[in-house]
């Protein structure tokens, strides 16, 4: 039996598996390549061109690195590109923002209390905003500021900062951790594709033709280079985001976001410094925690409750099927019974304080709403809820399909 739902849900699966691998590789390389060039040593051959080397060992064999100063005189005949793993992860990533935020607008993106906007006002935004930092950020380092990098580092923040409290005004608190990532990462990728990789080119086609390339286009990649390795750590928090309740859905979100930007830049000032001189400072330990206790203490500042927006919002015409069809009472009592306790505004379970994944399940809307989320949990799969927890019969969990399939086939 084909099974829509089950499909997508694997799709979707499969595009964030990609994402994650491709994710992986990238910051690898990041990681890698900037501690590789901190920790260059002076080269004894430094008459051809290098400005420093590396002796490595991994894997039981030894690898002597060399980085010049600008090029080697010859192009050698192998040259390895590190631009894929970029580009996937973007690309991936679009893809998979448009398979969850932009098919699942109405529960995920558009925020009924924020802003009324039709699904495809929701979608243009969503895709339309993810430019901006990457314009601004572009023509800042353009305009000269990329000879102070501390002070365009702090405009970057500023900038940042703006944009995460401009998405809570319109977007879901999910979707704000989410676009805000994106937003970061776009920049990352924009400055693979635009600025890093035609220089890398303009140094190679000079060797081949025989010129001496100026050094000018590999310190600016460089600077580049630099700039997303400081923006990593905060984007793969942003994309980790959606699982923590108390991350995405409280008031002070946005301030949330921000400051992980901050923690962030201590982390890898604190890695880059020791692979520069063998020695990280200290401080950034002591900073990255005390801002990450301000993020724990606003998480628990009482501010409105970011899960009435469910009540706000009216029921789609499909989410309408669902709630008026003919089994739809035997499934609400189903959930009610075994999922409410734990996915409520107020949590009846001892150690959860926020409804997982901000999920709220306890009216009748509520249940409409999360549909197909609840039968891919609690009907298709046994994933939820948890054994330990509640040991849902099968009657249960069948009631919960034969509804579902009711409505979608």
């Amino acid at each position: 039996m084909f099974d829509l739902a089950i499909v997508w849900d694997w799709l979707a699966f499969a595009v964030r598996w990609l994402h994650v691998i491709a994710a992986i590789a990238w910051i690898g390389d990041s990681f890698y390549f900037i501690a590789l060039d901190l920790g260059l040593r002076a080269s004894s051959d430094r008459r051809d061109g290098v400005a420093g080397e590396q002796w490595q060992v991994h894997g039981g064999g030894f690898y002597q690195m060399k980085k010049f100063t600008v090029a080697p005189r010859e192009l050698p005949d192998h040259l390895v590109w590190f631009k894929w793993q970029s580009y996937t992860t973007w690309l991936s990533g679009a893809v998979l923002l448009a398979i969850v935020y932009w098919v699942g607008a109405d529960l995920f993106l558009i925020d009924p209390t924020k802003a009324e906007l039709a699904q495809w006002q929701a979608i243009l935004i969503s895709a339309g905003s993810l430019t901006i930092g990457w314009l601004v950020y572009d023509f800042l380092c353009r305009s000269g500021m990329a000879e102070k990098p501390t002070q365009l580092m702090i405009l970057l923040f500023v900038l940042l900062v703006a944009m995460g409290w401009g998405y809570s005004q319109i977007f879901t608190g999910r979707a704000m951790m989410l676009h805000l990532g994106a937003f970061t990462a776009t920049i990352m990728t924009a400055n693979v594709f635009f600025v890093i990789m035609p220089n890398q080119r303009i140094v190679v086609n000079d060797l081949k033709e025989g010129r001496t390339p100026e050094a000018k286009y590999g310190k600016i990649a460089k600077l580049r280079s630099t700039h997303n390795n400081y923006l990593t750590l905060p984007v793969l928090f942003l994309m980790l985001s959606n699982h923590y309740p108390l991350a995405f859905a409280t008031e002070y979100a946005w301030i949330i976001a921000s400051l992980v930007f901050l923690t962030g830049v201590t982390i890898r000032h604190y890695f880059n410094t020791r692979h520069a001189t063998g020695k990280g400072p200290l401080w950034t330990w002591g900073a990255t925690a005390a801002i990450f206790a301000v993020i724990v203490a606003l998480s628990m500042v009482p501010g409105m409750d970011s899960y009435e927006e469910s009540e706000a919002r009216a029921l789609t015409p499909q989410e309408q099927k669902f709630a008026s069809a003919a089994r739809f009472e035997d499934a609400y009592y189903a959930v009610a019974g075994n999922c409410s306790m734990c996915h409520s505004r107020e949590p009846g379970w001892d150690g959860i304080v926020a409804p997982p994944k901000g999920v709220v399940l306890e009216t009748e809307a509520d249940v409409a709403r999360h549909a197909r989320l609840i039968y891919l949990q609690a009907g298709a799969s046994h994933a939820m809820p948890p054994p330990n927890a509640f040991e849902m019969d099968d009657e249960a969990r069948q009631q919960i399909v034969a509804w579902y399939r009711e409505v979608a086939g």
